[in-house]
């Protein structure tokens, strides 16, 4: 009897779920705002209440980002090292098959390089080979604050290095419109360059993002929190690619190191690519938005998103701490399910390494 009752729970659960998701499409449908100028504070904290996308048209917040073209990176960082995402797929910080047939959650190896080399690596062309024959795939995407994080603006005096810190001179450490309306400053200002064969997988934070291109475009595919029971997340293990200690340096190559045991396990979604036909149950309704040079996206906190890139593309983005207090984190929370998710590896699916 008492498995009888547990396993309608879980039935209750994913029903009340769908019910959720179901209402807030029919009330909201795909519709996103695209406003031609930045807002105002009190227009961008009307935005923040309802909780949905916005594209921001000509929001360019510095004239100084458009002279970041690759010989001004270089120029500014000079032979300094900058640390580099580099994966053999391009796929950092996604679930990859490991070479014992177990899926892991997988981080990229961490790479010291210069900018030059850096941006020597990118390539312009979206056709590049997916085979054996691609090369590594390099990717700036450090996060946690690469640029500036929250100890920039505590009042205690505490330094706040960074690598990239010739570049702050171009980049404003903070969104006036949207810190006034949140009464806050950003948590954390991050660096994003890659080409089009870097994919972030899909994911949410716990953050107000505003996301804005300086070169290129990014392309997000959208999910709503009351979506995040189709992504049927689960449960894996922690690994890290490093170079191979069985080769020379210079041709080591590299190979995905499953860390040990007692690690932690990682909760993430088991949906590799949202975008594939049958990824996602009919009761999902992505949401597709392209971001160009010169334009921001407000992300609300908790909306799951997959990003791709076209060509070489460089971006900011300022993450703004959800607000603890009220409902928003206990309800986002009861989005993504009740209870722990099952281990990805049970079912014994396998994706794409």
């Amino acid at each position: 009897m008492a498995q009888d009752d547990s396993s309608s729970g879980a039935a209750v659960d994913r029903s009340t779920l769908r019910w959720i998701s179901n209402e807030y499409y029919e009330l909201n449908g795909l519709h996103f705002d695209v406003l031609h100028s930045p807002p105002t504070p009190l227009e961008f904290s009307r935005l923040v209440h309802i909780g949905r996308p916005v594209l921001i048209k000509n929001c360019e917040f510095s004239e100084d980002l458009s002279r970041w073209s690759d010989e001004y990176l270089v120029r500014k960082l000079g032979d300094g090292n900058i640390s580099v995402a580099v994966t053999p797929n391009g796929r950092a910080d996604a679930i990859t098959a490991g070479p014992d047939g177990r899926l892991y959650f997988a981080e990229p190896h961490v790479q010291r390089m210069s900018m030059s080399a850096f941006l020597a690596s990118l390539s312009s062309d979206s056709d590049q080979p997916q085979g054996p024959e691609q090369e590594e795939i390099c990717y700036l995407q450090s996060q946690n604050g690469n640029l500036y994080t929250a100890c920039y603006f505590n009042l205690s005096g505490d330094p706040d290095p960074s690598e990239f810190e010739p570049l702050r001179e171009d980049v404003p450490s903070e969104i006036p419109w949207c810190s006034d309306a949140l009464e806050k400053s950003p948590d954390a200002v991050n660096l994003w360059i890659g080409d089009s064969r870097s994919i972030t997988s899909i994911h949410s934070d716990p953050y107000e993002n505003i996301y804005t291109v300086v070169r290129g475009a990014k392309h997000f595919t959208l999910l709503p929190p009351t979506e995040g029971w189709c992504l049927e997340e689960r449960t894996y293990p922690h690994a890290q690619y490093i170079r191979s200690p069985k080769t020379s340096p210079k041709t080591s190559e590299l190979v995905l190191s499953p860390s040990p045991s007692t690690a932690v396990p990682i909760r993430w979604s088991s949906v590799v690519d949202p975008n594939l036909p049958g990824a996602l149950p009919a009761e999902a309704h992505p949401i597709q938005i392209s971001v160009q040079a010169g334009d921001a996206l407000y992300l609300p906190a908790g909306w799951w998103h997959y990003v791709r890139q076209s060509s070489v593309t460089i971006a900011l983005n300022y993450w703004y701490d959800l607000e603890s207090r009220g409902m928003s984190w206990v309800w986002l929370n009861f989005l993504r399910g009740l209870g722990e998710p099952p281990s990805g590896n049970v079912e014994g699916k396998g994706v794409d390494s």
